[in-house]
């Protein structure tokens, strides 16, 4: 991992861009989406690949990394958010250029499969970016939660951030306080990396995991790779986010439970673990800055982002 570094907050009459680098979205929903943002104060621009398909990807993989690659060179653009996720982000990590990003920093917005280009650019640039609400799916929803438009706001008042059980309730599943750079996003995407260039590094740092669709028995072969290949052993603290829709549906007389799941090896992972934050594929769906330090206190059932995932002046490294 390279020196930390974070990109300017965002202020009224900025440019910002869209991007689709997995699949494509809803055109009407992005300018649905398009819309909330010039209500922000924002100007909006548009990628090529956003308007584009390719079976279930947005273009090729050179004309999704191409808009990537637009919108960080343009000095305009001061952050970049994806329409939405689906599938093909990890199909054009290798294309990137990690130089062109660092020297560059903007915010880069979107969750689900834009888990490995979190963890990718992170990795190679040290550029913390931001596991928050995309376009298609959440800003543009008929029902729409006001606290996932609020979540916006981090990007124009840089402030530390303290996500507490107000809003749902919170489970220990293992006591303990821990501090660090908070890593992670959807976990079959954190498992995709597991043996790539982009693998994630845990050491010493606060992991978070969502994750949607997917039945325990599929949650317990994710979480097993994960510890066997030392993520969870490395771990500072575990934070778990939403887990929707992943109680067992088929067999369901001969399945564990997802906590039971969780129980098996979260909990004798002899790590700080606390779960139930509403971030993720949920509603409201909060975004958190990945990278920036954050802090975990089971025992007052906080998880606080100590510092801002933007700075309050030009972009700059730590």
């Amino acid at each position: 991992m390279r020196e930390v570094i974070k990109a300017a907050k965002l202020q009224p009459g900025d440019t910002v861009g869209v991007i689709a680098p997995a699949s494509c979205g809803d055109f009407d929903k992005i300018l649905v989406a398009a819309r909330f943002f010039e209500g922000l104060g924002l100007r909006v621009r548009l990628g090529d690949a956003v308007r584009q398909q390719r079976g279930y990807l947005a273009g090729t993989d050179r004309e999704r990394a191409r808009d990537l690659h637009c919108m960080f060179a343009d000095k305009e653009v001061k952050a970049v958010f994806c329409a939405r996720g689906g599938y093909g982000t990890g199909r054009i990590a290798d294309l990137l250029d990690y130089e062109l990003i660092r020297a560059n920093p903007k915010i880069f917005w979107g969750y689900s499969d834009i888990t490995f280009l979190h963890a990718a650019i992170f990795q190679r640039t040290g550029l913390v970016t931001f596991h928050g609400p995309m376009l298609t799916s959440d800003i543009a929803a008929d029902d729409v939660h006001p606290l996932t438009l609020a979540t916006f706001q981090q990007l124009f008042d840089p402030q530390p951030l303290r996500y507490d059980d107000t809003i749902a309730p919170l489970r220990v599943l293992a006591e303990g306080e821990a501090t660090g750079r908070v890593v992670g996003g959807n976990l079959s995407l954190l498992v995709s990396t597991v043996g790539t260039p982009f693998e994630i590094d845990t050491t010493g740092k606060l992991l978070f995991i969502e994750e949607v669709d997917e039945e325990p028995y599929r949650v317990d072969r994710m979480l097993n790779q994960l510890r066997m290949a030392g993520k969870l052993d490395a771990a500072a603290g575990i934070v778990l986010g939403d887990f929707h829709n992943c109680d067992p549906v088929k067999r369901k007389e001969a399945s564990l439970t997802l906590e039971e799941v969780f129980d098996d090896y979260l909990t004798p992972a002899g790590k700080p673990v606390l779960a139930g934050f509403r971030i993720g594929h949920c509603s409201p769906n909060l975004a958190i800055p990945l990278g920036a330090m954050g802090r975990i206190d089971t025992k007052e059932k906080t998880f606080t982002i100590v510092e801002p995932g933007v700075t309050d002046g030009p972009a700059a490294g730590e």
